[in-house]
């Protein structure tokens, strides 16, 4: 249930109306406890404050009548700004970073504002009463509105810096690597239990794993491994008194019918129902997209996306590709300041649950991130500088001498393909001197 919950809130997060329908109901409930004051209290703004409340039926009529129709062709513009706003994006940067703008909560918070004014006015302007009926005059509900207008001009001017603001591409660079940071301190598996370290666990694990009869659970639907239910997968694991070996590696394409994680019982017992085999499936949450949550990868990628975008002949743009990989390098340093967890994990309080999850190591990080900029910066001396120096960065935050050899051997195929795709030679004497300043750093 708790898993259910997650992924519901996440979707509701994610998408781009619930901010708004929380703030139309909000703007409806303010318009019916405004109404109620009005009607159950002796307060008579008309004739306290005259300047303020006396706006008599007709009026407050043509006033909330102005403001709701004001308001409904904002919010149409808000909407059409917003959708050419995603679309500029995506063809500039990357497709991958429009799910950033449907979240972003300012956009959500504008719309659902300017809905919110078009519902409340509506409300109170149903429950004018003129002469020649019942007189009613909800004067403080009527007067608010008027407030609600007043703010929604700041509302649009906020929306418009806004929507300027996100369109710059240190704004868009800075959200997609702070998020990318933000689930490194995270990393998965980092939380799935402990680490099988001990000679006897790793000892049982290889036997358990040459053993035939695993048994395969494939999947029931079509989507990316978005997140792995860690706390669920050893629960089940410790109850089943079973092996489990996730097959899919977070943010993998699954098709509906491929293996998610195969199991084998640690003792002979009756075949699993059928129930309990798609317990263990529920443990791999697969989505439609990907998400940076448990997938610092797509993170990576995403960055690696707009670098490429700049690179490509249509737009040539060198600046945008250097600040893609000073993110870059960034987000690889702290990812190599941090021990990765083992692949083999267990509960403290039950040594025989082992349970082994593929994930990315740091060589592939480092791949993920230099090997296409490093590819597509054919003949860009400053490109090629520019990734020597996040490297070094690198370098100098790596732990290990392993990983130190790893930056290393990255440098050196970019050097490497300087010396091969550069036009002359200041350029390439250029990139070799930026390579000899910076060696120390990655140097075991």
């Amino acid at each position: 249930m708790l898993s259910l919950f997650h992924r519901s809130w996440q979707r509701l997060r994610d998408s781009l109306w619930f901010v708004p329908t929380l703030l139309v109901l909000g703007s409806c409930g303010l318009a019916y406890g405004l109404i109620e004051f009005d009607s159950r209290t002796s307060f008579d703004g008309g004739k306290k404050f005259p300047l303020l409340f006396g706006v008599g039926a007709q009026g407050s009529r043509s006033m909330l009548t102005a403001v709701a129709g004001s308001m409904l062709t904002v919010a149409a513009l808000v909407f059409s700004l917003t959708l050419s706003t995603i679309s500029q994006v995506s063809s500039q940067y990357s497709p991958r970073v429009l799910r950033n703008f449907m979240r972003d909560r300012g956009n959500q918070v504008v719309m659902g504002y300017f809905v919110g004014v078009f519902a409340y006015c509506l409300l109170v302007l149903g429950t004018i009463r003129g002469t020649d009926e019942q007189k009613f005059v909800p004067s403080t509900a009527v007067m608010v509105g008027l407030g609600l207008a007043l703010g929604g001009v700041a509302a649009l001017i906020y929306f418009i810096h806004h929507i300027a603001e996100s369109l710059q591409t240190d704004t868009i660079l800075q959200r997609i690597s702070r998020q990318s940071r933000e689930a490194v301190k995270e990393l998965f598996p980092e939380n799935l239990g402990e680490p099988a370290s001990t000679p006897a666990q790793q000892a049982a694990w290889r036997e358990a794993a040459a053993r035939p009869g695993w048994q395969p659970v494939p999947a029931t639907n079509t989507g990316y491994v978005q997140r792995i239910e860690a706390d669920a997968l050893l629960a089940w694991g410790t109850e089943h008194r079973a092996w489990l070996r996730v097959a899919q590696p977070i943010g993998a394409f699954v098709g509906e019918g491929n293996t998610l994680v195969s199991y084998q019982l640690q003792a002979p017992a009756a075949p699993l129902s059928e129930a309990d085999q798609a317990a263990l499936a529920r443990c791999i949450v697969l989505e439609s997209h990907r998400s940076i949550g448990q997938d610092v990868a797509f993170g990576v990628q995403q960055l690696v996306d707009i670098a490429l975008k700049a690179l490509s002949p249509g737009i040539n743009d060198t600046t945008t590709a250097i600040m893609a990989v000073d993110h870059l390098g960034l987000l690889v340093q702290q990812l190599a300041g941090r021990p990765f967890p083992a692949t083999l994990r267990t509960t403290e309080t039950n040594d025989n649950v082992l349970v082994q999850v593929p994930a990315r190591d740091f060589a592939g990080y480092v791949k993920l991130a230099f090997d296409l900029v490093r590819i597509n910066s054919k003949g860009n001396h400053a490109l090629f500088r520019r990734l020597l120096r996040a490297l070094a960065q690198v370098g100098e935050a790596a732990r290990t001498a392993e990983r130190k050899v790893i930056i290393g051997a990255q440098a050196q195929l970019l050097l490497q393909h300087a010396d091969e795709t550069l036009a002359t030679d200041y350029e390439k004497e250029a990139v070799r001197a930026t390579y000899a300043e910076e060696q120390s750093r990655w140097q075991a």
